[in-house]
């Protein structure tokens, strides 16, 4: 197949920055040295979030080979308090992190996020070392429908008090099968595929042997999707050490490296009549800073394999298009052809996506990170381009993304 090429133009309303304005911090290169999780089931009823949070980072650091207490300058935790049901939230970070009177972030966003805030701090000179951590348990939230309903539109859209507050997912997914051709049978492949890659993964609960009959025969969630093609819940925390490329070559002789981020939110976030229906205009943004950084134009070409959003099956194959992995409409087609299977032209989601692993809130984007790091730390000789595509979005009623490009060379 020929080579996509990525370019601004194919989004009218995307303003790229000029180089220039990310040159100068392109010298000082950032690392990933040590991941560690804990959690990954539906329900992980005998540790709170604070005890995830204390093995999963234990494991990072062992990995590592740091001192939280002396090696580590700063520590960026990801959480909101919503999901957590405590005001200031944050104030539990320090302790399990090892993070105690020490330089300790709050980012309220997807951990995704977290990662381009520590990438920063170490790009600025100001720290070689940072933690990152990012944690979810949905299994304690008692009220999940009502906090997404309060994040509706609170002038056009929450007064209709609509049955399934993740309704507008179904909208995004009707108007992106009418814009570019995608089918029932396209989206139901999506998960039958996601589910059966799912089970090789230790991390993914959720994962299935199911066909594509199995998955248009099961109940309708959210029209167009059945309740295969929604991504479950799961509980989980992660935790990643990251280092400048001085700190990294001192502590490991395999690091991966961390070559671009980037991060979006739509405008009109949360207004739905703002929105570019069956258009994710967010990923494609925070995908076109992260390109510059890491000197992308052509991802198809210059990456190996990717770790994208599926939440819900239509995103799979809208990610990709926003990504420039795939062209305008031709996301379904490489479903069909097989080129997004592992050992194919692209591997898609390896791990199982969410579909398999489930959504562990503002967990989720760090947990891509984590396969993708994985991955390329153990595997990185079976690709031709050693690089990887991890994205992620936050999910209804909410058009925020972050993209990061990761490498192992």
């Amino acid at each position: 197949m020929g080579v996509h090429t990525y370019v601004a133009a194919a989004h009218p309303n995307i303003v790229v920055a000029p180089p220039t304005s990310v040159g100068r911090i392109l010298m000082r290169r950032v690392a990933i040295v040590g991941a560690g999780w804990a959690g990954f089931r539906p329900q992980v009823p005998e540790l709170s979030f604070r005890e995830l949070v204390y093995e999963a980072a234990s494991r990072a650091y062992e990995e590592a080979g740091v001192d939280p207490r002396s090696d580590v300058d700063a520590f960026v935790s990801c959480q909101e308090d919503y999901w957590e049901g405590i005001a200031i939230a944050d104030e539990f970070a320090p302790e399990p992190l090892g993070a105690v009177l020490r330089p300790t972030y709050t980012v309220a966003g997807d951990g995704l996020q977290g990662l381009a805030q520590a990438f920063m701090m170490i790009r600025s000179g100001a720290f070689d070392v940072v933690v990152v951590e990012a944690h979810a348990k949905p299994s304690d939230i008692v009220t999940l429908d009502g906090i997404y309903e309060l994040a509706l539109d609170p002038l056009h859209v929450r007064p209709l008090r609509p049955g399934n507050p993740l309704f507008t997912a179904g909208l995004d997914a009707v108007a992106y099968m009418a814009r570019t051709g995608a089918s029932r049978l396209h989206l139901a492949m999506v998960a039958a595929a996601n589910k059966r890659m799912g089970l090789s993964n230790p991390r993914a609960p959720h994962a299935a042997r199911v066909t594509v009959d199995d998955v248009l025969e099961s109940p309708t969630y959210i029209y167009p999707m059945s309740q295969l093609e929604v991504a479950p819940f799961t509980d989980a925390a992660v935790v990643m050490v990251l280092a400048s490329d001085e700190a990294a070559r001192r502590l490991t002789d395999a690091p991966v490296w961390l070559d671009g981020v980037g991060w979006a939110t739509e405008v009109g976030t949360g207004a739905v009549e703002f929105h570019e229906w069956g258009r994710m205009p967010s990923i494609r943004a925070a995908a076109l800073m992260a390109y510059q950084m890491a000197g992308v134009d052509s991802p198809a070409s210059q990456t190996g394999f990717a770790e994208v959003e599926d939440r819900f099956s239509f995103m799979e194959l809208l990610a990709l298009e926003e990504l420039g992995v795939a062209g305008e409409g031709e996301a379904a087609a490489m479903l069909e052809r097989g080129d997004l299977a592992p050992g194919a032209f692209y591997p898609v989601n390896q791990s199982g996506g969410s579909l398999s692993v489930g959504v562990p809130l503002e967990a989720t984007g760090l947990w891509r990170a984590l396969e993708a790091y994985l991955e390329l730390r153990d595997n990185s000789g079976a690709y031709d381009q050693p690089r990887a595509v991890v994205a992620s979005w936050r999910g209804p009623p909410t058009y925020t993304s972050a993209v990061a490009v990761l490498s192992a060379v």
